[in-house]
């Protein structure tokens, strides 16, 4: 058996193979991501029972094969099971897995979606945090760490730095308002929402789930996202779907204060 490696990182997901074991994708701080098999998983007794599910976060021991590792022990340190047992929590927590799965790559230095993908799990089990703003940094800034988010610094047209009143999806970002007053398709940018654009996409992780927005705001930042991400990425989340379906039902029930 070759020399076993730690690996730091987080379950993406999870699926059965064979009658006992698992094949797991791992976000991993060492090696990015990366497929991996944990053996008799499945088994009532095994070690690996809880460890292989998603959103486990700890330490992995394995060896490296040809083509994918083999699990052979694991140090959990958040099994992250008040996100797991509460369902709306649950589906955010699975679209954040899936756009870090879809961005990841393998051998490639990949500790800042880890750390944003843990900051952004815990920031949707605190009561203080509304889930959909949690969502809106997460995907902002994702693309950030991927290197391909909106400009909202400048305008591409003249550079301008000053007066940037339009968001331009076509344009990747803002649009100042001489150049954007002869374009089709901008929107009109509040200065509020400019602001908070400009935060997540410059902030820390650390930093970034320690405020909260508008209604007025929330809602441009759902717009402006859910156009940029349908323009620029070229996927459809599985979990989006019935995250979207599980928003508008809150939002028929009056659970939130803000209406799209």
């Amino acid at each position: 058996m070759a020399q076993t490696i730690a690996l730091t990182g987080m379950v993406l997901s999870a699926v059965p193979v064979g009658e006992y074991d698992k094949r797991i994708v791992l976000l991993t701080k060492e090696r990015g991501k990366i497929s991996a098999f944990a053996r008799g998983a499945r088994r009532p007794n095994s070690p690996l029972i809880a460890a292989s599910n998603p959103f486990s976060f700890g330490t992995f021991e394995a060896y490296e094969g040809r083509s994918s590792y083999t699990i052979v022990k694991a140090d959990i340190s958040n099994y992250f099971r008040e996100l797991a047992a509460d369902s709306e929590g649950a589906y955010y927590g699975f679209y954040f897995m899936e756009i870090a799965d879809y961005y990841a790559r393998e051998n490639t230095d990949e500790i800042h979606m880890l750390k944003l993908l843990y900051q952004s799990l815990r920031a949707l089990m605190s009561p203080n945090l509304d889930n959909r703003l949690v969502r809106r940094i997460f995907e902002l800034k994702a693309m950030v760490v991927n290197g391909e988010y909106p400009n909202v610094f400048s305008c591409p047209k003249c550079g301008k730095e000053e007066g940037l009143q339009y968001f331009h999806v076509e344009s990747g970002g803002t649009v100042c308002e001489a150049c954007g007053s002869k374009m089709t398709g901008g929107r009109k940018l509040d200065k509020s929402t400019l602001y908070t654009l400009q935060y997540i996409i410059t902030s820390k992780v650390e930093k970034l789930f320690t405020f909260k927005v508008s209604c007025g705001v929330l809602n441009d930042l759902a717009q402006i996202m859910d156009e940029y991400m349908a323009f620029y990425i070229d996927k459809e989340f599985h979990a989006l779907q019935v995250l979207k379906e599980n928003e508008g039902f809150a939002q028929r029930l009056k659970i939130y204060g803000c209406n799209k």
